[in-house]
């Protein structure tokens, strides 16, 4: 899943956040250009943010009971994010296997005796793209047009549908493979289109996370804070740098944020519409830079989403259907090779020696 890649550039102590930074650049042994020793451990699970990591703030839909969507292990994740009853796709499809009906294999060869003794599904979590998609979109479907019902189904779909929280907006990623691949965002955009087409009405969430949601910077820039509290560092974090290799969610969304931070500053958070679920103190940061590595989806020599096209069309938008195009806010402040001239960077803007 997509990891958010923050560095805060703290007044104080330098020392150590150089200690890891580098950590975070990969860097092995002692740091370049100083004598930090870097060892295994610098980075812990709490300095890590993952696309999914926010939903811990959703409490009122920790109780419920969760159909959950992705790959790995999902009950646990879903359990550490704090919810306490979740049904996982393959759990559904086994207590009615006649919804899975794509595969011919897969289509039971008897038809089997109706249930009445499956507790009713009360949301949908959505944390990364599935293996099956085909499963996952015709369950979650079911369970969204039968009202968490899916073994009954009714008449006419209610609206508003049951609530649906999703993490991982990217489009495309970048793999071994020369061109890039679908992402969870892609899932996403299939049954937005899907519910659409059926319903006539449009799919809403509850929460939507990951880059480039505000929400997500916001709860990074608090994780941020408390670590440096945890560190004694006393000095404010004023500055945040993004680092990442996709215009489209890591760009976007540090220049998203970087636009809120400044007006914030002037109209406040409460008049923004601030996300009430974040209990922040008022927040001495004032500005997030947007860093864009060329080891990903992004690369100067094969532009493609950040140009315009042959005939000055305006290039395709590869964002989330909920987040408007902006052409400003994919332009990267920095551009550079990799992470290791991205860390560099930020020594250098921040007047650390190497």
């Amino acid at each position: 899943m997509a990891v958010l890649g923050l560095f805060a550039a703290v007044r104080a102590a330098p020392g150590p956040w150089q200690r890891v930074a580098c950590a975070a650049a990969g860097f092995r042994g002692r740091c370049p250009g100083k004598g930090y020793a870097v060892g295994r451990a610098q980075v812990e699970p709490d300095q890590v943010i993952l696309s999914h990591s926010p939903m811990k703030l959703f409490s009122q839909y920790h109780g419920k009971r969760m159909i959950v969507s992705g790959q790995g292990p999902l009950v646990e994740n879903a359990q550490i994010l704090g919810f306490k009853n979740v049904v996982t796709v393959d759990e559904l499809r086994m207590a009615f296997p006649v919804l899975d009906m794509v595969d011919l294999q897969r289509r039971p060869k008897t038809t089997p005796l109706p249930r009445n003794d499956f507790p009713a599904i009360e949301g949908v979590l959505l944390l990364g793209e599935p293996v099956r998609w085909e499963t996952s979109l015709q369950l979650i479907m079911d369970v969204l047009l039968s009202n968490g019902n899916p073994g009954t189904g009714l008449a006419t779909a209610p609206y508003p549908h049951l609530p649906v929280l999703a993490s991982n907006m990217d489009l495309l990623w970048m793999a071994e493979a020369k061109m890039p691949r679908f992402g969870h965002g892609t899932f996403l955009l299939c049954l937005e289109t899907i519910y659409r087409k059926v319903t006539g009405k449009e799919l809403r969430y509850k929460g939507l996370m990951g880059k480039p949601s505000i929400l997500t910077y916001q709860y990074a820039e608090e994780l941020i804070r408390r670590q440096a509290e945890r560190r004694g560092w006393a000095a404010p974090i004023q500055k945040l740098y993004a680092v990442g290799d996709n215009p489209m969610s890591d760009v976007y969304g540090a220049n998203l944020f970087n636009q809120y931070l400044k007006m914030a500053k002037h109209e406040g958070a409460e008049k923004l519409g601030a996300s009430g679920l974040l209990k922040q103190r008022p927040s001495a940061t004032q500005s997030c830079a947007s860093i864009l590595v060329c080891t990903g989806v992004y690369s100067p020599k094969t532009p493609g989403s950040t140009e315009p096209a042959q005939g000055g069309e305006a290039p395709p938008f590869h964002g989330h259907r909920d987040f408007s195009f902006s052409p400003g806010l994919i332009e990267a402040a920095h551009i550079v090779n990799d992470v290791d001239e991205a860390v560099q960077l930020v020594f250098h803007k921040e007047g650390w020696a190497l």
